[in-house]
């Protein structure tokens, strides 16, 4: 089963086994990244990419940054799919290997995949493949499962909080696997036990927005963007059904082109018939109804956030509690009704082979793979080749070089965060000099989104922003703290009147792509105690992902040899 799951996913990022780097949208992956501010949270944004930046700058101190990307989207789909068929198997036994391959198919191959691999949201995918794992780890441990069962919790939670999303995600569904029935560790323990686990992997990110001042800035905005990045009606099906079907994603651009013909209306039958089918069989299983009940909470609620009522209902709360401010993109929230439709799909296996007892169940689920897959031709090779590797300009690496014998502020030009190099493809990428340099790459954090302009809380940097654009002496750069300014001459964007700032300033490098002047500002940037602070809660979340990996190998093996020892049996992988 993990080489069915590997297949998949290896078929939907093939392109990326090419040289290059993953640079699309909202993905950006650079040959080496380094502990800055921002990278441990503690820049004027927000903690969005926390701990993920901190995990692949200590990975890219070994391995090239891009391949460390890479390796983990292809370990996230594959996670998704091995862990949805090892669910299916635990809570669906009778729907068998074939039963398996079905879930591992609807856990890979379906638009919430697609969709989120084109808008970048590579390290969201990883959280989504731990899912089904956390999931299975509760019910396991609720049915007498031993220690390596809490302790394999505990990896994946802490991989799947990569991001804060990932890790709530993953924490909803173990919350709610409690309720399945057993024998073994009793419900409080193991939500108590989830509970804790997820603080303290959530450490990095709490202890940056407690330290930092973007989510008041962020509350003081009025908690913008909710309009914009409410779940999108697909053509034929309307919100509700587009979310039921796994879609729906606010950014029309990173939608796979068969979502935008009648084939979306199809490919949603078809998912939906199969996991109807299963629901005949699977909802008397008692182990499953906790994550069904939780699929079709996952698919409604989403679906009230996207109306006026629902918006105007949870705008006050996230201005309350601006933390909440990751409910705006309620489409990502789809991804909890990914177990349940995994092992309900599973189940359409028994069921078919009821009413055709003469065709093989090997038959039966090589069908319904096939027929999942075709309905969504092009997730295959990077959604038809727009997901794919890129190559830097060697003129960025001689910039990053710069900077990092200095590392204070840089400005950036064009104004905005997001850029649109010819080298990379014609999607717009978010600027990657952030992950290049040692330094704070000042950005305000704007976004443009259908000719609407979503502010973010780089309220420092709008303020340098106004004045490169409005021609301003370097002196009032480098008074305001601004160490360098970066022009990157390659992407289209306003530019304003700064031709004139640039003029004033020396030349520490230029080609016909980028160029760096030097200003000469400085800022301390963090405290030295913040930074600790938030190594420090780093450095636990780090802890919980090896040490529960570790724990869960060595205890795996400790309980297999005592199950050896006491029945003659062999070694099983079931703890």
């Amino acid at each position: 089963m993990p080489g069915y799951a590997f297949l998949l996913a290896l078929i939907v990022v093939a392109p990326l086994a090419a040289p290059g780097y993953l640079l699309l949208r909202d993905a950006v992956s650079t040959p080496r990244s380094y502990l800055s501010d921002a990278a441990l949270g503690l820049g004027e944004s927000a903690p969005r990419a926390v701990p993920q930046d901190f995990a692949v700058a200590l990975a890219s101190h070994v391995l090239d940054g891009g391949l460390v990307v890479k390796a983990l989207l292809l370990f996230g789909l594959t996670a998704a799919g091995w862990g949805a068929a090892r669910l299916a198997g635990t809570v669906v036994p009778d729907a068998g290997v074939p039963g398996q391959f079905v879930a591992a198919t609807v856990a890979i191959w379906n638009p919430y995949v697609a969709e989120r691999l084109l808008q970048g949201h590579w390290s969201l995918l990883v959280g989504y493949g731990c899912l089904p794992w956390a999931a299975m780890c509760v019910i396991r441990l609720r049915d007498g499962a031993g220690t390596a069962g809490f302790f394999a919790l505990a990896f994946w939670l802490a991989l799947a909080g990569l991001t804060p999303t990932g890790l709530m995600m993953a924490a909803v569904v173990a919350l709610v696997c409690v309720a399945a029935p057993g024998t073994g560790r009793s419900r409080w323990v193991c939500a108590t036990v989830t509970l804790a686990l997820a603080v303290a992997a959530a450490l990095p990110w709490l202890t940056a927005s407690a330290l930092g001042a973007a989510l008041t800035t962020y509350q003081a905005a009025g908690a913008p963007g909710f309009e914009a990045f409410a779940a999108r009606a697909e053509p034929g099906l309307g919100t509700l059904g587009s979310l039921a079907g796994l879609g729906g994603m606010w950014n029309a651009e990173a939608v796979p082109g068969s979502r935008s013909t009648p084939l979306a209306v199809v490919g949603t039958v078809v998912l939906l018939g199969v996991v109807a089918l299963g629901l005949a069989h699977t909802r008397h299983r008692r182990a499953a109804l906790p994550l069904l009940v939780l699929a079709v909470a996952a698919v409604l609620g989403p679906a009230l956030l996207a109306t006026g009522w629902g918006m105007g209902l949870l705008r006050p709360v996230v201005e309350a509690v601006p933390g909440l401010g990751v409910l705006r993109d309620g489409q990502k929230w789809v991804a909890l009704a990914i177990p349940g439709y995994a092992v309900a799909a599973a189940g359409a296996v028994p069921t078919l082979r009821r009413w055709a007892p003469s065709v093989r169940p090997a038959a039966i689920g090589a069908a319904l793979c096939a027929v999942l897959v075709l309905v969504l031709p092009d997730l295959a090779w990077g959604a038809w080749g727009k997901v794919s590797s890129v190559r830097y300009p060697p003129g960025w690496a001689a910039v990053a070089a710069a900077v990092n014998a200095d590392p204070q502020p840089v400005a950036v030009l064009p104004a905005g965060p997001m850029r649109q190099f010819g080298w990379a493809g014609t999607a717009p990428v978010l600027d990657p000099l952030p992950r290049w340099v040692r330094a704070d790459v000042l950005s305000t954090g704007d976004l443009t989104i259908a000719g609407a302009t979503v502010p973010g809380e780089g309220e420092r940097a709008r303020r340098i922003q106004e004045l490169l654009l409005a021609g301003a002496p370097p002196d009032q750069l480098a008074a305001a703290g601004v160490g360098w300014v970066v022009a990157q001459i390659g992407s289209r964007g306003e530019m304003g009147s700064a031709a004139r700032t640039l003029a004033a300033l020396p030349v520490t490098y230029r080609d016909g792509e980028i160029a760096v002047y030097r200003v000469g500002g400085q800022s301390a940037g963090a405290s030295p105690a913040h930074r600790r602070l938030a190594v420090g809660a780093h450095l636990v979340w780090l802890a919980v992902l090896l040490g529960g990996a570790a724990g869960a190998m060595v205890f795996r093996r400790r309980e297999a040899g005592e199950r050896t020892a006491r029945y003659g049996l062999p070694p099983s992988d079931r703890t």
